[in-house]
């Protein structure tokens, strides 16, 4: 049952599922899917802390974010997004990531997309498009913090998924703007790469 919560902890992420091409229609909007590592920041007290997808405590990989975090105006959150490291052109890049955890964490920034918790209420029930109404107001617009408001896009899904190939980026990730949260895989959440991967069996080689 949904409703006031006395303590906020790790949620279970919701998990975009797999397509070929964006979903078209009404009320779909658009995110740069950004390659790093999903986090979850869980904030209450004035003490932020922040957990991948398995739900591990990673707050000393994260000084920046957990700074950030400590200094929003409110008294306890959960935030959804993706930690990642911008390369020379502001693309994320995650070899750099995993090399910045260790040598220089200050320059990993948050991206966050979804508001699960606020100052004792749970927004799981609320709409996409409610949540990240109040999770624009909670991040503001300071281009100089670690946790960065993930702004979206509205229109032809393949429009938008062309644009990110041509900036080579990595795909984007379409999500009903009325749905709710869930965790879990989820077909309300859809992510579209710029790319595919396939596995090839080496049968010979010719020198």
């Amino acid at each position: 049952m949904f409703g006031v919560i006395p303590r906020v902890r790790f949620i279970e992420p919701q998990l975009p599922s797999l397509v070929e091409q964006p979903p078209e229609g009404k009320h779909w909007i658009r995110e740069i899917k950004h390659d790093g590592y999903r986090s979850m920041v869980v904030l209450e007290g004035g003490k932020a802390r922040v957990f991948p997808r398995n739900g591990h405590d990673w707050s000393d990989r994260y000084p920046s974010i957990v700074g950030a975090a400590s200094n929003l105006c409110c008294k306890s959150a959960i935030i959804d997004g993706e930690a990642i490291v911008h390369d020379e052109y502001g693309r994320s890049d995650f070899e750099s990531l995993q090399s910045a955890m260790k040598t220089r964490p200050h320059s990993i920034i948050l991206y966050a997309f979804d508001l699960l918790h606020l100052d004792g209420k749970d927004l799981r029930q609320h709409t996409l498009v409610q949540r990240r109404e109040k999770l624009k107001a909670l991040v503001g617009d300071s281009t100089e913090s670690r946790i960065q408001f993930s702004d979206e896009f509205e229109g032809n899904g393949a429009a938008i998924l062309k644009a990110c190939f041509s900036e080579g980026l990595e795909g984007i990730v379409s999500k009903h703007a009325l749905s709710t949260y869930r965790s879990g895989r989820s077909k309300f959440w859809q992510k579209t790469k710029c790319f595919t991967e396939s596995i090839f069996v080496v049968v010979g080689t010719r020198p």
